[in-house]
């Protein structure tokens, strides 16, 4: 004897319709709900809009941390759009060279002083020797806390960018722009190397307690021999 299975073709309907309406979504709550999800929505699209205005709110020296990403940005971006508006070599040539220079300057003298209270600088003694002198603000004055992690950024993610490009001209044999790339590093790796060791000398002194109030200046050690023997080479390799 077979039995034949007949399918479930409708819904069962409840004993008490009240039940009913019990599984139905409240109208009013799922509008709610709705406007929640949107309002969270907006505030999320705008929090990611407000990013760059409220750093540079947040920032104790917004012009001065407007500028470093400026010269840096611009650099990048000429380099890797010149050859959309002009053919002329010499031309897309100068204009990274010089916002390259500005940029290593304004990093060194300007950026750093400000933004994280380092400074460094070559100097040359009375027998010909050349070492490094490194200078550093009162930790009793620290840093803001938004211009340091902005700055330290920039000292390390931009010479990545900068090698990235360097591995793509070799990959593309675009021999003739090799230069500008090596250059580009020479500045940004002697800005990170530099401020590195500024930095890990003023913890260093000013943990020891030899730092007196105010700015104090320190000739480097090691760190100083290495940022000697780094732009050494780098500029004998470019120019030698």
């Amino acid at each position: 004897m077979s039995t034949q299975t007949v399918p479930l073709l409708q819904t069962i309907e409840p004993d008490d319709p009240s039940a009913e309406n019990a599984h139905k979504p409240n109208a009013a709550s799922q509008q709610k709900q709705n406007l929640a999800a949107s309002s969270a929505m907006a505030s999320n699209h705008n929090d990611a809009e407000s990013a760059l205005p409220g750093i540079l709110k947040q920032s104790a020296h917004p012009v001065v941390l407007l500028c470093l990403y400026f010269f840096r940005v611009s650099a990048i971006s000429v380099y890797i759009l010149c050859g959309l508006f002009t053919n002329n070599y010499v031309l897309s040539t100068v204009v990274v060279v010089v916002l390259l220079a500005m940029d290593f300057w304004n990093c060194r003298n300007v950026a750093g002083r400000r933004l994280v209270g380092l400074r460094f600088w070559n100097q040359i003694d009375e027998d010909g020797e050349s070492y490094w002198v490194f200078e550093s603000r009162d930790p009793s004055r620290p840093a803001n806390p938004v211009d340091s992690r902005m700055f330290w950024i920039a000292i390390y993610a931009f010479p990545l960018c900068w090698l990235l490009l360097f591995v793509v001209s070799i990959v593309r044999f675009n021999l003739s722009f090799i230069p500008i790339v090596v250059l580009a590093l020479v500045f940004n790796i002697t800005n990170a190397v530099g401020f590195t060791y500024a930095d890990r000398d003023a913890k260093q002194r000013w943990a020891s307690g030899v730092a007196g109030s105010g700015w104090n200046s320190g000739i480097g050690g090691i760190g100083g021999q290495i940022m000697t023997g780094v732009v050494k080479n780098s500029i004998g390799k470019i120019f030698g």
